[in-house]
């Protein structure tokens, strides 16, 4: 990873916007939860398996929030016009050939 800035023209409203994002998702959470959600996921499993459960309430219930999560960010980053390199580019796309520096 490097420490090159962010290639973006705002680049603090960028950050400040995901920020905004995750408390977003952190919000979905706890709504999920005082709406009975999780209590709900346990009560359909027998309670020898209620961590099990729990789990799969919190998979299903946090599915559509970071669906959300992930249409936001992209919207955001096409607002903003954010560019430059995802860390996953060097896992998939192909190595660019080094170049050979002058003597």
């Amino acid at each position: 990873m490097s420490n090159k800035p962010l290639d973006t023209p705002f680049p603090r409203l960028y950050l400040f916007a995901t920020g905004i994002g995750f408390a977003g998702l952190v919000a979905w959470f706890f709504l999920g939860r005082e709406l009975g959600v999780l209590d709900w996921a346990v009560t359909l499993v027998p309670d020898s398996h209620a961590g099990a459960g729990l789990m799969l309430g919190i998979m299903l219930m946090m599915l559509p929030g970071f669906l959300l999560w992930k249409l936001y960010n992209r919207w955001i980053e096409r607002t903003l016009r954010v560019r430059g390199k995802f860390i996953e580019d060097d896992v998939y796309l192909p190595k660019e050939p080094k170049q050979k520096k002058p003597d």
